[in-house]
């Protein structure tokens, strides 16, 4: 189906069973792997990195498109769609997760952007009359919140060995990447897979016109050196993963799509210990697995009475 028969389309047939639960079980790993390959990218600049990202995402997408047969460039109609996606789901939160992970473990850092679907399921209780929180969301919400209190809460105190600055980024890049799949609800006349490309193109050319601009050339120095983990996070963690969201998030809303976020971290977690040595401390188990907690009765609730 071309792009110009999309608009055509009234809503999409309702998705099954097996199409979600593949869906979210393949982004969500894919998503998390991305916090790995970020560590495994060294020490480059977080413009730099996200530039990569999104140039690479970007480039994969774009061959996509032409092998088969199909035009790269926006239409008229999708160039502010491209640049919100761009922005909201593509170089700001690249910039704040890369920059995060040089402030905090990669398992506690997956466990806060966790805390996504959670925004994602209040904000939609205010803007979309079939996303209301019905008492059981409402209370997954409050659980979730609670869950955060416990991962970020102690970066209050003094010695607390919390990097209050990484986890506020973190909760930076929660909250955009909710305010993306709130907006994607919102777009009525765009194909998935083009809004995929387009946020690529915009992330990856405005990360490096920001990188040109605030650190220079010379940063870019180091790429050749890290070019398998950044070929893998822009094609393997950021291209396919985003193609397949963008369908999802179309056929299920914003608040069941946005489950992702509950499953990714467990893959993120996984890998920071087998692949970082990195350990788990008993705050963060317990944090992570209330978040998750809150995030999964908001997600698999039923459609009970909403909240007025």
């Amino acid at each position: 189906m071309s792009s110009q028969d999309i608009g055509a389309v009234a809503s999409p047939p309702a998705p099954t069973a097996a199409f979600v639960i593949s869906n979210l079980l393949i982004c969500s790993f894919l998503w998390g792997s991305s916090f790995l390959l970020v560590k495994l990218s060294g020490n480059l600049n977080p413009f730099v990195l996200a530039a990569m990202r999104g140039l690479i995402g970007a480039a994969s997408l774009a061959l996509w498109f032409i092998l088969q047969g199909k035009s790269i460039l926006p239409q008229r109609h999708e160039w502010r769609i491209w640049a919100v996606l761009g922005t909201l789901n593509g170089w700001l939160p690249n910039v704040l997760l890369a920059y995060a992970l040089t402030q905090l473990p990669t398992a506690p850092a997956g466990m806060i952007q966790a805390s996504s679907p959670l925004i994602v399921a209040v904000l939609s209780h205010f803007l979309f009359a079939d996303e209301r929180l019905t008492p059981q969301r409402f209370v997954g919400v409050l659980i979730g919140f609670l869950g955060m209190g416990i991962l970020i809460g102690p970066a209050a105190l003094p010695d607390s060995g919390i990097n209050a600055t990484g986890a506020f980024v973190m909760v930076t890049v929660a909250c955009s990447y909710a305010t993306a799949n709130i907006y994607v609800r919102t777009v009525r006349q765009a194909e998935p897979a083009r809004m995929a490309l387009g946020q690529q193109i915009c992330s990856g050319f405005a990360a490096t016109v920001l990188a040109l601009t605030f650190v220079g050339p010379s940063a870019f120095a180091s790429v050749p050196s890290h070019l398998a983990p950044l070929l893998a996070l822009g094609a393997l963690s950021t291209a396919l993963p985003i193609l397949l969201f963008m369908h999802l998030i179309r056929r299920t809303g914003p608040t069941r799509a946005s489950m992702v976020g509950y499953l990714a971290p467990i893959w993120t977690t996984i890998m920071a210990v087998l692949f970082l040595d990195e350990s788990i401390g008993l705050r963060e188990l317990t944090g992570g697995a209330v978040v998750l907690a809150g995030v999964a009765l908001v997600s698999l609730s039923g459609r009970l009475r909403p909240i007025r």
